[in-house]
């Protein structure tokens, strides 16, 4: 399925996508997921990932739990008292 995409791009490119889907008599739609799966290929190929290392990181920090929940407590309390005056 589809979904609809809304992005602001330079008129430029937009000229130049329309331009190459002239030429390649498809799509602009075919254009754009061409281009982005050439460069999800060239971006695999240059530097292999660990998709664990890179996604579930957040656990690994440098202090204890309890500060971390200490110092998240302590923004969200200055936040409060922010609104409250």
């Amino acid at each position: 399925m589809d979904k609809i995409l809304s992005a602001r791009v330079d008129e430029a490119i937009i000229r130049q996508i329309g331009r190459m889907a002239q030429k390649l008599h498809t799509s602009k739609k075919a254009v754009i997921e061409a281009a982005i799966l050439y460069y999800a290929e060239q971006d695999k190929t240059k530097q292999p990932g660990d998709v664990f290392e890179e996604t579930f990181g957040a656990w690994k920090r440098p202090e204890r739990p309890g500060e971390t929940v200490k110092q998240i407590r302590q923004v969200f309390q200055a936040s409060m008292k922010r609104h409250q005056k």
